[in-house]
């Protein structure tokens, strides 16, 4: 790999989309730093794309927790020393999702994942972004960008939050050549789909997007000539409500 090559950090990047854009984006010859709360499947992710002549690093990061993500931006800068891309992927919801049953702990646990977060790891990288005119994907939710009730008061606030962030850094960093797509996809057959008040069965998951889905709409726009921005990308499957 070349030693200019372009470095990209993902969260969440341990199972589905995030996996699968940390993967799809090694195809394509970027450097993958891989965060997440658990340390065996970043482990494993980062195996799978090193089997296949790619370069990544697993570094295991809470990233509610600001110490943690600046840790980790300061190790990918210490190994590769710069940051051209970065993906949010790490996401929650919970199963009681209406204003009669939601509890104000998990409320705030579901914005501080989703949104603030986002914007914690954003933040720590923007400075090396600067520099490269980088790209960021959020990947939020279908729910943010068309009213979804069942998505649940907490998660639909915190991911509509996340196109009112994007815009803003489209429009605040532009000079600086720094781009970021409102990634929003439907229904995704993941893990995710466990924090649901009704799990669906097979047959409604065999009719979703898959998360190989999501991440080659990620590596699109990782890819995209830097003079292309795409503010915002819906991918939805074609059973969507």
């Amino acid at each position: 790999m070349a030693a200019d090559a372009r470095v990209l950090w993902v969260t969440g990047a341990g199972t589905g989309m995030g996996r699968s854009s940390a993967i799809e984006a090694a195809r394509s010859g970027w450097r993958v730093a891989l965060s997440g709360r658990r340390a065996e499947p970043l482990a494993a992710v980062a195996r799978e794309i090193e089997a296949t002549g790619g370069e990544a690093m697993a570094l295991p990061t809470d990233v509610t927790d600001q110490a943690a993500v600046a840790a980790a931006r300061d190790a990918i800068l210490e190994r590769w020393g710069r940051i051209d891309g970065v993906v949010t992927s790490a996401g929650l919801n919970d199963p009681q999702r209406t204003w009669a049953d939601q509890g104000l702990d998990r409320f705030d646990a579901i914005l501080q994942t989703n949104l603030v977060a986002t914007v914690r790891v954003i933040d720590a990288s923007l400075p090396s972004l600067r520099e490269s005119g980088g790209t960021v994907v959020m990947i939020s939710s279908y729910s943010a960008w068309s009213f979804s009730p069942g998505s649940g008061v907490a998660y639909s606030a915190s991911k509509t939050a996340l196109g009112s962030a994007s815009r803003m850094l489209n429009q605040q960093e532009k000079s600086h050549g720094v781009r970021c797509c409102h990634l929003c996809p439907g229904d995704v057959d993941s893990d995710f789909l466990s924090m649901r008040p009704s799990v669906p069965d097979a047959a409604a998951r065999s009719v979703m997007l898959s998360p190989d889905d999501v991440g080659r709409a990620v590596a699109f726009v990782l890819d995209s000539p830097p003079h292309v921005r795409i503010d915002e990308l819906v991918v939805s499957p074609v059973s969507q409500g």
